[in-house]
């Protein structure tokens, strides 16, 4: 079988396999027709400062073990011992991962005060527009 017909028989597969294919919303329910996403600044505010101390709290905590671990599998190197290299890998792969974690944390802190800032700013924005709507109602 080539390759052009086994695509073409495994597209056909994988057709068959599905069932339906969304390109419009349902009809029916209108905008916000029970949706419940909603999000306002005390929850913005409560997250970014969950992931502000989660982020010092592994910052700390995080690497109390690190000097202890780095210098146990020197040792155990320097003596012969294969374990060591493995406990140098561990630990290697331990402080890549706690700072890819660190990163996430810090971004989600920084991200939900900005959103924070930036509706409070949108709000602002709307109020005086409304506010400037009103008054030029007595103008006219």
């Amino acid at each position: 079988m080539s390759f052009d017909e086994e695509w073409a028989a495994e597209r056909s597969a994988a057709a068959a396999r599905v069932s339906m294919r969304l390109n419009q919303a349902p009809g029916g329910g209108g905008p916000g027709g029970g949706a419940d996403l909603k999000v306002r600044q005390d929850h913005l505010g409560a997250l970014g400062h969950a992931a502000y101390e989660l982020h010092g709290r592994l910052l700390k905590d995080g690497k109390h073990a690190g000097g202890d671990t780095a210098e146990a599998a020197s040792g155990l190197s320097r003596n012969g011992f294969r374990t060591g290299s493995a406990m140098a890998e561990v630990h290697d792969t331990w402080t890549s991962q706690l700072g890819a974690l660190l990163d996430a944390c810090a971004h989600i802190s920084n991200h939900l005060d900005y959103s924070a800032a930036a509706h409070a700013k949108d709000d602002d924005e709307i109020r005086t527009a409304l506010a400037v709507s009103r008054i030029s109602e007595y103008f006219k």
